[in-house]
């Protein structure tokens, strides 16, 4: 943990503390704030505060006493819940407004994982709990040198591999035949020949299939695929160094030499939402000028329904990537959530509009890195429509 740098986060973002709270590990970004061990037994509640100034305070049950141990501070034991409450509010209530992994509403739900009761009884001492979702993004999503080093190497990498599975798909189909389920497997195989790894297999769909948006590959469910189809490919990995960033894209293809011309017209509205999409967060961070998520899922989505189709994008605009392939950063979000978290300098989050149709669906992706006063895409754009 780095007291420090919380404190500091705290003072810039003029908040009093930041509570944290956990049982039986309902709450994993404590754990990896705080620098807890995650395979710690918790049968009991604890609670670990951190001022704006000052020394921290613990809150801990005697019969896992020793649980905050490894972190400073003054430390205090409880039994009973007269005793977890009356400590509990000692320690609060000399702070006015007090962070804790709570969204209004649930608004983000990756950050409201402290229990509505425990905030109920937080506010019962006249403490203003605000939710900790900036601080969140700071800490879990903010990448340093390293991991921005990992998420390039991956890029390399996959960029390399969709590129060897559009041609491989059409050798294959040619030569015997393919299918989505195989084609898949073909992927996950040339992440290990490569030293990737990825949370989940990637998406090969095929027509009907890459309109839906999640389409899971299976073998009992698996599209031949065949001249004239149209193709979907979702790839996400990250190399195998501790801390390494996920790279996540989607390319769209054609098998033959023509895709039909309503491919093209949702192709060209796709790709150009990708690129205002870019456009909205490079011009913010050129121009110095603060962005939350929302307001960039906003002005894709408004691009989309003005083309028609905006009851076909059924889903946010990008997420945050970080080591985990959805990281606890801000969200593109204005349609799911309204995520008004800004987003941070030296973040990286996927720019992904699509639309969804009956017979084929077009999603196109690419990752943005935010760096101070500039943002950058960080791998190839897809111009057009790939043929295989």
């Amino acid at each position: 943990m780095n007291l420090d740098a919380i404190q500091s986060a705290l003072k810039e973002r003029k908040l009093s503390a930041w509570l944290f709270y956990d049982h039986h590990h309902r709450d994993p970004i404590a754990y990896r704030v705080l620098g807890l061990r995650p395979d710690m037994m918790v049968t009991r509640r604890w609670f670990y505060l951190i001022p704006t100034e000052g020394e921290p305070q613990k809150l801990v049950h005697r019969i896992e006493a020793g649980h905050l141990d490894d972190l400073p501070g003054n430390k205090r034991s409880y039994s009973s819940w007269q005793e977890l409450q009356r400590y509990l509010q000692e320690i609060v209530t000399p702070f006015r407004n007090l962070a804790m992994q709570y969204s209004p509403q649930n608004a983000i739900p990756y950050v409201g994982l402290v229990d509505a009761g425990t905030v109920e009884l937080v506010r019962s001492f006249g403490v203003n709990v605000v939710s900790s979702g900036d601080l969140v993004s700071q800490f879990e999503a903010v990448l340093n040198d390293e991991q921005i080093a990992s998420h390039f190497l991956a890029r390399d990498a996959v960029d390399r591999i969709t590129a060897e599975a559009f041609k491989t798909i059409g050798e294959r189909v040619r030569n015997g035949g393919t299918h989505e389920y195989e084609m898949a497997q073909w992927i996950l195989e040339a992440f290990r020949r490569e030293n990737l790894i990825s949370e989940d297999s990637p998406i090969v769909a095929a027509n009907s299939h890459s309109g839906d948006p999640h389409f899971e590959p299976r073998a009992d469910r698996s599209e031949r695929l065949k001249e004239g189809d149209f193709v979907l490919l979702d790839i996400w990995a990250k190399t195998m160094a501790p801390g390494a960033c996920y790279y996540d894209i989607t390319w769209t293809g054609f098998i033959g030499q023509s895709p039909g011309e309503r491919q093209r017209e949702i192709f060209e509205i796709v790709r150009d939402a990708r690129k205002l999409g870019c456009d909205t967060v490079t011009n913010a961070f050129a121009a110095g000028r603060k962005i939350a998520g929302w307001e960039v899922d906003k002005a894709v989505r408004e691009f989309i329904q003005n083309k028609g189709y905006g009851d076909k994008f059924v889903h946010r605009t990008g997420h945050n990537i970080s080591s985990a392939i959805h990281g606890n950063g801000a969200n593109i979000d204005n349609f799911e959530t309204k995520d008004e978290r800004e987003i941070l300098p030296n973040t990286c989050f996927s720019i992904e509009p699509g639309i969804y149709l009956p017979e084929f669906g077009v999603r196109s992706e690419v990752n943005v890195l935010t760096r101070p006063g500039k943002a950058e895409v960080t791998g190839r754009e897809q111009e057009e429509i790939v043929l295989i």
